[in-house]
């Protein structure tokens, strides 16, 4: 793929969303926008994006289309409403949604574009809002190998993609992600409130444990917002609950019992019932404070 011929377009300027589409636009890309709340497109139209009145609009005028969204009824609205990208969308063009959403919802949004002899690849992704500043994100992509060999020069310019098989493995592989995040985080909040229950200090705990076994990105990177109750989001709880729902929902079809998954699950929905769904991922950490009377 040529940076001076593909025109790109990016659907979704949130937290993550935002530091993405800078760096295709920063990679040379011809940029295309669209968001919802209208504010998040200043920055990069003043560096010379094209804003979009609609993720139609977006579609007319690119041969990539990146959608990063919150859930799986806003990926089918901004394909396929009645202002979406299936409306304008040209044959042969790409649909890379970046979102984490249902794998059976790509799978019909799939079908759906090929009826415009269009693609879509599913390509989630994990690395939180530092990933999308530093463009290292993992990005697990699904769909049609040829067509990810298309896009993939494009997804390096915003990470480290990974070809999971067809449509739908992205996400698939997406959601094992965040059963290992949240259980690695369960860990971690254990270990924190277990640490300062018994008088040891928590930072010379995660010094002491993070270049050995126990060590993680989470630990590297989440321990010590903990401990310094720094619980602004990289990822907000409430996109981890729906992460969660997605996995056990797709555990129950499959037949898969998850119950480490299932009780952290539980822990998160407590967390939102305290009105701090919008916090960080990190704010696990509290309900395990309270149980231990912290």
């Amino acid at each position: 793929m040529s940076t001076q011929k593909v025109r790109v377009g990016f659907i979704g300027l949130g937290i993550m969303g935002g530091p993405m589409a800078g760096h295709i636009l920063g990679a040379g890309y011809p940029l295309c926008v669209y968001n919802r709340t209208a504010s998040r497109v200043e920055e990069l139209a003043s560096r010379g994006a094209r804003v979009g009145a609609s993720p139609a609009e977006v579609a007319a005028e690119a041969e990539v289309v990146i959608t990063m969204v919150s859930d799986s009824p806003d990926v089918e609205k901004v394909i396929g409403g009645s202002e979406g990208v299936f409306k304008a969308i040209r044959p042969d063009s790409v649909v890379v949604d970046m979102s984490t959403i249902s794998p059976e919802v790509e799978r019909d949004l799939s079908k759906l574009l090929q009826s415009k002899q269009c693609h879509l690849v599913d390509a989630p992704v994990s690395g939180g809002d530092v990933g999308a500043r530093n463009a290292s994100l993992a990005i697990m992509a699904g769909g049609e190998r040829e067509i990810f060999e298309r896009v993939k020069p494009l997804l390096e310019v915003m990470g480290q993609p990974t070809y999971c098989g067809s449509v739908g493995c992205g996400q698939l592989t997406k959601l094992c992600n965040q059963i290992l995040v949240v259980m690695t985080l369960l860990g971690i909040s254990e270990a924190l409130a277990y640490a300062r229950k018994n008088d040891l200090d928590p930072r010379v705990m995660v010094e002491a444990t993070q270049g050995g076994a126990a060590g993680s990105w989470q630990l590297s990177n989440l321990a010590s917002k903990i401990i310094d109750r720094d619980f602004a989001p990289g990822f907000m709880v409430d996109l981890m609950d729906k992460d969660l729902r997605l996995v056990l929902e797709s555990a129950e079809t499959s037949g898969v019992p998850l119950p480490g998954t299932f009780l952290v699950a539980g822990l998160f929905k407590e967390i939102q019932a305290q009105g701090r769904g919008r916090e960080g991922t990190q704010a696990l950490a509290k309900v395990l404070e309270a149980m231990a009377g912290l």
